[in-house]
């Protein structure tokens, strides 16, 4: 496989909870400090050293494509997957693999919900994605975060050796920014439509899955309120 270069923004949603914010407007391409939320992650994947993101679409995708062009002033290619009915997040990675394995191989890529925010530094991320592209069988590796008031049961377990799991204690919420292998998707047909969960839990329960806590700012923006707490701290 080649070095981590590859990415992936999820940006098919609906965004029902923005509505009617997001009746017009995709949800990515909504506005907090200035700048939409979707360019706020390609600008840090750009930084990062990441020159090829894959974004797929669904509603009013037209506008993603139009607001956001071929990347080339983000200094990255930006390659588009249209979906004519959102596939979910697996689905999503199934249909968009010819744009994520153009290099005739299995590839190691990030994967990133787009309507989150988060100062987050992906080049820290290199390592992990080394022993993911050196391992035998597909794995992933998950990016938590401290629970938010919204989720305070958490999701999956993060040992003090990194490696995830499914019970115990301490749990923390994934982050929704996670590096995947591209064979895990292979056998899931294109245009079927299917979540990450199950793949989460099996490679949780497998023992392929690890990952590593980020305490710096990150938000889920669900809600109008949630995008204008966000665009007013943004703002200063």
């Amino acid at each position: 496989m080649k070095n981590l270069n590859k990415a992936m923004i999820f940006a098919a949603g609906r965004g029902d909870r923005m509505r009617p914010l997001t009746d017009t407007c995709p949800k990515p391409l909504l506005k907090v400090g200035g700048k939409a939320l979707i360019e706020w992650q390609i600008e840090r994947l750009a930084d990062a050293g990441f020159t090829t993101i894959v974004v797929n679409h669904a509603w009013l995708g037209a506008q993603i494509e139009d607001a956001l062009g071929d990347g080339s002033r983000f200094g990255v290619e930006l390659r588009y997957s249209a979906e004519h009915e959102a596939l979910e997040t697996a689905g999503g990675i199934a249909k968009a693999l010819p744009l994520l394995e153009d290099s005739g191989g299995p590839e190691v890529f990030v994967a990133v919900a787009g309507d989150v925010y988060a100062d987050f530094d992906y080049s820290t991320l290199r390592a992990a994605g080394a022993r993911l592209a050196a391992a035998d069988l597909p794995g992933m590796h998950l990016v938590m975060v401290p629970n938010p008031s919204f989720h305070p049961a958490g999701d999956f377990v993060l040992a003090c050796d990194g490696v995830l799991a499914l019970d115990g204690a301490p749990r923390y919420t994934f982050g929704s920014i996670g590096l995947y292998d591209t064979r895990m998707f292979h056998d899931l047909a294109p245009g079927t439509r299917r979540a990450l969960s199950p793949y989460y839990r099996e490679a949780i329960a497998k023992g392929r899955a690890t990952g590593a806590l980020y305490t710096g700012l990150w938000e889920n923006v669900g809600t109008p309120a949630q995008l204008e707490a966000l665009d007013e701290l943004l703002k200063g």
